[in-house]
């Protein structure tokens, strides 16, 4: 059975959030809001929002803040609760297509087991220095799996099954803030998901506020590629022999072909 909502951690976008859950409910998917302790204005637009759509949208609120990642969980969380076999997270300040959300979850159906995971096509607007940034993250994400299965590790577009997730949550602590996008996905992958990657757009916030803190999830970031690093080193052996087991799609291209017969064989 496939049944996914989306989960919306959100702190303070009050004028793009609700561009973002429009577009949610649009596709006719239920909407997880995480309200991270968010200012008088934001919490007041989310409380109109699920006041609007009752049925569609269910509003979380946390009293104090626990980071994205925290958000992220706690939406993960209630949306295991009410029977969701699946959870697409995407951000509130509205940089991500919310046109592609029917092609993420159509993939996501058609390989439940996989994490289906944003690798960003950027515009003019992304800063430079975020985007060079990224590059380095990527590299070390490449050493730490031994792999290139990872398209893009920050991406906050995905959709993932939930069951695997959530054991994971149970068994570690897993990055509270900027550093949980990054954490999950080499987590997930060394406890043996595959992922496809996914082109989608990307462009810098809407409402142009942005929560990454410069020095504090960059050094929390550079500590999580530490941590990977020496858990990397005793799961090297189960990473080798992992690329002579059974090929399944990491890109969107592979995901085509399967599903119409054409897979490359190992």
């Amino acid at each position: 059975m496939f049944k996914a909502c989306a989960v919306i951690p959100v702190y303070n976008h009050q004028h793009a959030i609700g561009a973002v859950v429009a577009a949610v409910l649009a596709r006719q998917v239920h909407c997880i809001l995480v309200d991270d302790a968010s200012d008088a204005e934001c919490a007041a637009t989310l409380a109109a929002l699920a006041a609007e759509s009752p049925s569609q949208v269910t509003l979380l609120r946390h009293s104090v803040n626990q980071g994205k990642g925290g958000a992220v969980l706690s939406g993960f969380e209630r949306a295991a609760a009410l029977g969701y076999t699946h959870a697409l997270q995407i951000d509130a300040d509205g940089q991500h297509d919310t046109g592609d959300i029917p092609r993420f979850l159509a993939i996501a159906e058609t390989y439940p087991e996989q994490l289906i995971s944003g690798c960003p096509q950027y515009d003019a607007s992304v800063p430079k220095l975020r985007l060079y940034a990224r590059y380095l993250t990527h590299v070390w994400i490449w050493i730490n799996t031994l792999s290139l299965a990872i398209t893009d590790s920050m991406c906050g577009f995905r959709v993932y099954p939930l069951a695997p997730t959530m054991a994971l949550h149970r068994r570690h602590h897993l990055g509270r803030h900027m550093d949980f996008d990054s954490d999950v996905v080499v987590r997930l992958y060394w406890s043996g998901l595959h992922v496809i990657n996914v082109p989608t757009r990307v462009r810098y916030p809407t409402d142009g506020v942005s929560h990454f803190r410069m020095v504090l999830d960059n050094a929390l970031i550079s500590r999580l590629h530490a941590r990977h690093f020496l858990g990397m080193l005793p799961r090297i052996p189960r990473l080798i022999l992992r690329h002579f087991g059974r090929r399944l799609p990491h890109t969107l291209t592979d995901a085509r072909s399967a599903a119409t017969g054409d897979r490359e064989q190992p």
